[in-house]
């Protein structure tokens, strides 16, 4: 499998492969990596896929994506990676071997698939873990170290943190907005001790942080010289990783390959919710993809109007489901190049008014016209909704639920006419609630439960370095220590 580039420069060498392109995050010219075509599915392969394991199923489909690890080693790596001693925190009645059961809400209609069973309780766990071996993997083959330096809303710093800590050859620097990610989210990434762990907090947004990740990637001389690497969504494994757990929850939530499943997905940077757009795209029977955001409603406005209008960080609002607090997605490049005809010009143009502060408007343009061609519904959600979703949920239901994946059930609720009669709505789970616990008090008036493996991690001694969102100061703080 050979990859291209977005704005069509995918660098050296000219047709990469899989490892070419791991350890990287933006190609050359700026742009994302992409399959130069997306690997179909046959019939007689989902019903193949059908009973398989978790890390059998994976080893399935990412063996469409990484030609260029031998097939023992890359089944190895799947086998290593997606175990229940891994993925621990499994709720209560749900099956720990099948990694990512979905919990039924309204039986066969409205169903969680979970996601958040890894170390670090959320979504983020699927890829970062198997990301975590494959880096391990390649650096040893080359002989080579490398840099990691990522940005972090939430999540992705915890799960990348916990995924590479005591890796050989590798260091990670976490970019992460001061102040802005809930106690224990901050508790879960500053609190290692790690040596291969260093944590930055941007006195700013995320999106500040993403900035200050793109800018050093896009200095070619300090990154080559530097061995800088990411993990953040814009990295192609992570994508590929998470397009195994939409045939996984599409195989659990039906009985036969003639049915179809919806997904809705709570996303701010457009990662998950484009590991849908390819799973379907490679022939999963998808009926809908249905896009939840908050406030931070760039998406979900793109989607309804044909505008993508990038928000500044002034006015990005920080809310009650902070890993969403984002104005500037950008994996949706990834997904532009497809509704363009996969022409790198015309991405190339687009996102030259993106980097320049502006947005563009596709609504008057044939591709626009032809959007409803890949499934796309879209909505938004507000902290009284994430409230009043929290209450129901618990309520109705007996199931707690995180704030992220409040706004998902909650616009799953809304969007429920567009999706055709009989067929099964799944909200993907994106966290525990523990991980929030300040709107679950404020919501329910009771503490979430926590696994007794992270009891009082708040209290535990942290280490971060707090500085202002300045590329310069971030390139000395790495340079001082690699």
């Amino acid at each position: 499998m050979k990859y291209i580039s977005t704005r069509g420069h995918a660098g050296q060498p000219a047709n990469p492969e899989f490892c070419d392109i791991l350890l990287g995050g933006l190609a050359p010219d700026g742009g994302l990596y992409l399959p130069e075509s997306y690997p179909q599915v046959t019939r007689a392969e989902l019903d193949a896929w059908r009973g398989l394991s978790y890390a059998e199923l994976a080893f399935a489909i990412l063996s469409k994506f990484i030609t260029d690890i031998p097939q023992a080693d890359l089944k190895a790596i799947c086998d290593k990676t997606y175990t229940a001693g891994v993925y621990c925190h499994v709720r209560e009645g749900d099956k720990a071997s099948d990694i990512t059961p979905v919990h039924w809400l309204e039986e066969g209609r409205l169903g969680l698939l979970e996601l958040s069973n890894g170390p670090t309780l959320a979504f983020k766990d699927m890829a970062m873990q198997l990301l975590g071996n494959l880096f391990e993997y390649v650096l040893a083959k080359r002989g080579e170290t490398i840099n990691i330096l990522g940005a972090t809303s939430g999540d992705t710093g915890s799960a990348a943190e916990y995924a590479m800590r005591g890796k050989q050859g590798v260091r990670v620097f976490m970019l992460s907005p001061h102040g802005k990610m809930s106690a224990f989210q901050r508790a879960q990434m500053y609190s290692l001790q790690d040596e291969n762990i260093f944590n930055i907090a941007v006195t700013g947004m995320f999106d500040d942080a993403q900035d200050i990740v793109k800018a050093v990637s896009n200095d070619h001389a300090f990154k080559a010289q530097h061995k800088i690497g990411a993990v953040n969504s814009i990295n192609w494994a992570r994508v590929a990783a998470q397009i195994v757990y939409y045939f996984k929850g599409y195989f659990a939530a039906t009985k036969s390959n003639d049915e179809q499943v919806a997904f809705c997905v709570p996303s701010g940077n457009f990662g998950n919710i484009c590991a849908g757009h390819i799973a379907r795209m490679m022939g999963l029977p998808v009926a809908k993809l249905i896009l939840a955001t908050n406030e931070n409603d760039v998406l979900d406005e793109f989607f309804r109007s044909g505008v993508y209008r990038p928000r500044k960080a002034a006015e990005t609002h920080v809310t009650s489901s902070p890993s969403m607090d984002i104005s500037k997605a950008s994996n949706f490049e990834r997904f532009v190049f497809d509704l363009v005809g996969r022409d790198p010009q015309k991405v190339a143009a687009l996102w030259a008014e993106v980097d320049a502060g502006r947005a563009f408007d596709l609504s008057a343009s044939p591709e626009f016209a032809r959007i409803g061609e890949f499934g796309f519904v879209s909505g938004a959600s507000s902290h009284a909704d994430r409230l009043a979703t929290i209450r129901k949920v618990f309520e109705q239901y007996g199931v707690m639920i995180d704030t992220h994946t409040a706004d998902g059930v909650k616009v799953a609720w809304e969007r429920a006419a567009e999706v055709p009669a009989g067929v099964p709505v799944l909200v993907l789970e994106t966290a525990l609630p523990v991980k929030f616990a300040e709107t679950i008090v404020e919501a329910l008036g009771r503490e979430p439960e926590r696994p007794a493996d992270l009891e009082g991690i708040e209290k535990l001694p942290q280490r971060v370095e707090v500085m202002a969102p300045d590329v310069d100061a971030v390139k000395r703080f790495i340079t001082a220590r690699v």
